[in-house]
């Protein structure tokens, strides 16, 4: 049984809909991206799953229906989000940015995933790199003991070398944490390394899936 599974959801901002008929499913121990163009709908597919828009359908997450519950209630239950953008406190430091969001016993063990948030972690976390202030978000949300994780656009304005070490990180959580993925990409080529399979998102509408083997062969018709 999918840990995950989203059944024909339609989400709106006010009257304006944004997802058509969405049905998307992640397994346990599973990564499966999200690609698309901008203004597809992928970010208001994470927000739908956290609760924050509002929708029709059902999201169903460990065999609980949970299209009504709350945020709050959904991390609870596992979901967690590292957010488009980072999100982070920039004036508090890198170690203050990860305890809002769990207790100190769980820092040592991210501090090995992130080392190099160990050397900075009294620093402000405006103070760090695109690819450092990526790690804190990904890090907060593993404070958060999830079952799955959401990560909308981990590479976003990063260097290829630096993308290529936060896949290394993300297959880490999933392979040795066995922490669900459900990623939301434009790059390709990160999807290709961390994900199992694929959705391709177009105009609100789920388009095209399959494994990545099958996302290499239509790459160039979607993303050219």
């Amino acid at each position: 049984m999918p840990l995950l599974e989203v059944h024909s959801l339609n989400a709106f901002y006010g009257k304006a809909q944004v997802l058509r008929n969405v049905s998307i499913a992640v397994s346990e121990g599973e990564a499966v991206a999200v690609l698309g163009p901008n203004g597809a709908g992928k970010t208001t597919l994470l927000n739908s799953i956290c609760g924050f828009v509002k929708v029709e359908g059902r999201i169903v997450f460990g065999g609980k229906d949970i299209t009504s519950l709350k945020p709050h209630e959904r991390i609870r239950l596992g979901i967690a989000i590292s957010p488009e953008g980072r999100r982070l406190f920039p004036e508090m430091s890198v170690e203050d940015n990860l305890l809002i969001a769990g207790s100190p016993d769980k820092l040592d063990f991210l501090y090995s995933l992130f080392p190099n948030l160990r050397e900075k972690r009294k620093e402000k976390a405006k103070n760090l790199s695109g690819g450092e202030q990526q790690m804190i978000a990904i890090a907060r949300a593993l404070m958060l003991e999830p079952k799955l994780l959401l990560l909308d656009e981990p590479s976003m304005g990063l260097a290829p070398i630096v993308v290529e070490s936060i896949a290394e990180r993300i297959e880490t959580i999933k392979d040795e944490l066995g922490i669900s993925i459900l990623l939301v990409e434009q790059n390709t080529q990160m999807a290709f390394d961390v994900a199992d399979r694929f959705y391709i998102l177009a105009s609100g509408q789920i388009v095209r899936e399959g494994s990545i083997e099958d996302m290499e062969e239509i790459e160039q018709e979607y993303f050219g």
